[in-house]
């Protein structure tokens, strides 16, 4: 009660509160916000591409050093999502996405107008890195938590708001550099970014109030009749029924209990142990961060899966144009190999969205397979000759990788990972994770093309990247349901064969032992 007081008073926000997850009503505004949040963050940095060349002839850079730019971005950007999800938390998702456009369209603003490649670091790298964390995390979590049955189709088909953007941003800004050169173009590019400020506006937080409301009324009167039982149980005569009878109600015997019961939160629970229970709960959605996850040998597998595909994630994108001039294919040409990569990526994503969404799936184990899949497309760009193989691969990488980027971090909310209720921190620390790979992955690609003289060199590190977080992935399921969580329930089950026996009060047997003997002693002098 006291988390929903909270939201509902905080600062700049108006809450939706509903009897249950809703699985529509304004979260389909929210999922619109998300779709153009997606397209204005992820879809910039895909598309980020096409100013290499330009970036490599104006500041007289290597391939490596101009894509450390978009590695400190997507490393700051993963980096600081646990201080995003602090300031979610803290001020809500509407005021943190807002001050995140804010950034991203400063920093690629200010970046129009580089003198250097470090100039190029600080502004995209560090302003629109921490810009593109308060403005995605934020978005993708509230999705979620407006669905429940469509949550895994309604945030596979938002997120393509990346995949339309690469469609129409590559070739819009190729043509745009021709006319008003590269620098213009980047300038128009960050105050279209502004849009996100726009989006912000739009994320009302939700509140579910049905849980608190449905617990506090059946177990009240299952209290008392739990305890009306135990007392018929044990009790062997009139007197003990009597003092049974007066320990529950007396307010000198068990205070904790009587005390308890005008409140809302004592009912919720049948006995003074699951009380106590029920307390805690609560206790971690008043957490700005719960590093509890950690613990979890489930979510470990997972998050290091994050770390390892996040190297076959960035690199295509970022080096197929590249890849596209190096055998001879025009710039016109490999801007539309990009596009045709992006639309590849949505109905992935679609159908990613539309098979999870069925119910007797696994849905870790469809993620497995779309990973494997997917490894096997970056392997089979190095062997790709001419502008139609090209074009065949990145229509078969485009679609796995939609598959795969569309649900990794919504997985999260399944219970085969963390489930719903630590989403918001999970999804904090598991950036957290990716963000070393996102800082290593284009500077290794980059120099092993520097080294190799050949960008096949890129792809095959991205395909080692993403078997071992395939590798990874396969142990999340068994870890969830292993020898180690066994002895966890294993512990559990024993706690709870011990919790019974205190839910008694404490005097209850001693007084009817003591009436008993003296009773006995008064039979014995008779």
């Amino acid at each position: 009660s006291k988390m929903t007081v909270k939201a509902v008073k905080m600062p700049c926000t108006s809450a939706n509160v509903y009897t249950k997850v809703p699985d529509g009503g304004w979260g389909w505004t929210v999922a619109f916000a998300f779709f153009i949040v997606e397209a204005l963050t992820y879809g910039i940095i895909k598309s980020f591409g096409v100013f290499f060349n330009d970036l490599m002839e104006s500041f007289d850079e290597t391939n490596s050093r101009i894509s450390w730019i978009i590695s400190i971005c997507v490393f700051v950007q993963t980096f600081t999502a646990p201080l995003s999800t602090v300031l979610s938390n803290r001020f809500g998702h509407r005021l943190v996405v807002m001050t995140g456009g804010l950034l991203v369209s400063a920093g690629m603003v200010i970046a129009s107008f580089a003198r250097s490649v470090v100039d190029m670091y600080v502004t995209i790298g560090l302003v629109s890195g921490l810009g593109y964390c308060l403005s995605f995390l934020p978005t993708v979590t509230i999705v979620s938590q407006y669905f429940d049955k469509r949550r895994s189709l309604v945030t596979a088909v938002a997120s393509t708001g990346e995949c339309f953007a690469v469609f129409s941003f590559a070739p819009a800004i190729t043509a745009l550099k021709e006319q008003i050169g590269w620098r213009y173009s980047m300038l128009s590019v960050g105050v279209l970014q502004l849009g996100i400020t726009a989006c912000g506006l739009l994320l009302r937080p939700i509140i579910i109030r049905e849980q608190e409301e449905v617990k506090a009324q059946p177990p009240e009167e299952s209290t008392e009749t739990k305890y009306m039982l135990e007392n018929e149980q044990t009790c062997t005569s009139i007197e003990s029924i009597d003092s049974g009878v007066d320990i529950t109600t007396s307010p000198s015997n068990v205070p904790g209990k009587t005390k308890a019961e005008p409140k809302s939160e004592e009912p919720k629970q049948h006995g003074q142990n699951p009380v106590e229970n029920n307390s805690t709960p609560l206790e971690p959605k008043t957490k700005l961060l719960d590093f509890s996850v950690m613990r979890d040998y489930s979510f470990i597998c997972y998050a290091f899966f994050g770390l390892f595909a996040t190297l076959g994630f960035l690199g295509p994108s970022l080096y197929i144009i590249p890849l596209c001039r190096s055998l001879g294919i025009g710039k016109d040409h490999s801007a539309y190999i990009l596009s045709v990569m992006a639309i590849a990526e949505v109905f992935g994503r679609i159908f990613a969205g539309w098979l999870l969404n069925k119910k007797p799936i696994r849905k870790i184990y469809i993620e497995l397979i779309c990973v494997i899949l997917l490894s096997v497309a970056l392997v089979a760009f190095p062997f790709a000759s001419g502008f139609w193989g090209l074009m065949i691969c990145s229509v078969y990488f485009g679609f796995m990788l939609g598959t795969v980027a569309g649900t990794h971090i919504p997985l999260l909310a399944e219970d085969d990972v963390v489930g719903i209720e630590r989403m918001s921190s999970a999804a904090g620390v598991y950036v957290f994770i990716q963000s070393f790979a996102g800082l290593a992955g284009p500077p290794l690609a980059g120099v092993l093309v520097d080294t190799t003289k050949n960008y096949s060199s890129a792809f095959y590190s991205c395909a080692a990247g993403m078997v071992l977080g395939a590798a990874f992935l396969a142990l999340v399921r068994p870890c969830k349901t292993g020898l180690c969580q066994q002895q966890q329930q294993q512990q559990q089950v024993e706690e709870g064969t011990a919790g019974p026996p205190p839910e008694l009060p404490d005097d209850f047997i001693d007084m009817d032992i003591g009436k008993a003997e003296n009773s006995g002693k008064g039979s014995d002098s008779v």
